[in-house]
């Protein structure tokens, strides 16, 4: 398919306002949320659209994080497309209703800009808040700047509106890194944007007029089933994940796909990252590259589902991998991450060594020098065959 002569305006907008204007493109219906930093800015942004007119939807104010979501579960089953947003405290405090709106099958996005958890008390970027809810059941995309901010919630709507996905789906953006920090980013033309999220009519699922039946008690005899249905859409929405990567970038010019690949033909060694730190890490790369060392970078812009064959098949053959954790596990092994590329070789006779490398936990800077020492402690690993430490506390005072 040719790809289309897209009418784009090239404008100057943090990640809270990319967020805010591809919201507005995709004609939601209800917004509603509850302020924490750094999150405010995008539904601030969003009030004041609805204030002047620029969007027609209803915003609900809320008293807390867990009544924001619980409105827009209740709207999304009603037929509205909806959207909220949260970071921190606030996604942990929606934590019993994440599980909910999964099992419910309401597909309804959120921006969660990253930030750490208390305590102590911490409003600066890392990923321990989306990590602590990676198992409620929702689909988890990381964005690398503001363009894909902008580019993946629309997408957002497209997945998670699919009949055969119907999941919630969770937009991920670091803390002001991505949030608050100014960028170029082409926004296209509505037309092409409704064309491409259409605003059709939602299955009214609480209507008088069917059978459906939402939040009664399951017991023994359904609960089972029904957890697994919701886990066997997670797991099936990957193909569908893909076909709109593919379908966004036939029509905007930017293709999306699970893994973001730098370097990997030839490397000795990988580090596999998430989100706005993979910038960092590639100009690492690129510097040893160019001192003839065979390394490379992965980034993962869908998490959940987690991508297992690209994986696979990326890490094919290489000697030794590095992952990088924005988030741990205390008392594992090592971090979230860590533990799901550890999983993809469990059963191999043939793998690649692995290390674990937490950083920049509670908004720590991850400096270039620091991507060298995780890749240089990678390549060692691979040319010695020897993991002297699989987790690594990298920038720690100590």
């Amino acid at each position: 398919m040719a790809q289309a002569q897209v009418q784009v305006k090239r404008l100057p907008l943090a990640g809270y306002e990319a967020a805010a204007h591809a919201v507005k493109m995709a004609d939601v219906d209800v917004i509603a949320a509850y302020p924490i930093t750094p999150q405010t800015n995008i539904v601030e942004e969003l009030a004041t659209m609805v204030a002047n007119g620029e969007l027609d939807a209803e915003y609900v104010h809320v008293e807390s994080e867990h009544s924001a979501i619980s409105a827009v579960v209740g709207a999304s089953l009603t037929g509205a497309r909806v959207f909220t947003a949260t970071s921190s405290q606030g996604l942990a405090l929606m934590h019993e209703i994440l599980f909910i709106t999964a099992t419910a099958r309401a597909p309804v996005v959120m921006a969660v800009v990253n930030r750490a958890l208390s305590g102590p008390i911490n409003i600066w970027n890392d990923h321990s808040d989306a990590m602590a809810e990676r198992d409620t059941g929702w689909i988890q995309l990381w964005a690398l700047n503001a363009q894909e901010v902008f580019d993946t919630i629309l997408q957002a709507y497209r997945i998670a509106e699919d009949n055969s996905v119907l999941l919630p789906v969770m937009v991920n953006l670091d803390g002001y890194i991505l949030g608050h920090t100014v960028e170029a980013v082409e926004l296209p033309d509505e037309k092409l944007v409704k064309d491409f999220v259409p605003s059709r009519p939602l299955q009214n699922r609480l209507s008088l007029k069917t059978c459906y039946t939402v939040g009664v008690m399951g017991n023994p005899d359904y609960y089972y089933e029904m957890k697994y249905q919701a886990i066997d859409a997670l797991e099936r929405s990957a193909d569908v994940i893909k076909k709109v990567g593919e379908e966004f970038g036939e029509v905007f010019g930017r293709r999306y796909k699970p893994l973001d690949l730098y370097y990997v033909e030839d490397a000795e060694a990988l580090l596999i990252s998430m989100g706005s730190t993979a910038g960092t890490a590639l100009a690492a790369v690129k510097r040893m590259r160019k001192r003839g060392e065979k390394v490379g970078l992965v980034r993962i812009w869908m998490y959940r589902p987690f991508p297992v064959k690209e994986l696979r098949d990326v890490l094919k053959g290489v000697k030794a991998v590095g992952v990088v954790d924005r988030a741990t596990c205390p008392g594992a092994i090592g971090g979230p991450v860590f533990a799901d590329i550890a999983t993809l070789f469990s059963n191999d006779r043939e793998k690649p060594l692995l290390r674990d490398f937490i950083a920049g936990l509670g908004g720590r800077d991850i400096r270039i020098e620091d991507f060298e020492y995780m890749l240089n402690k990678t390549l060692e690993a691979a040319k010695t065959g020897i993991v002297d430490k699989i987790c690594d506390y990298v920038g720690l005072r100590w």
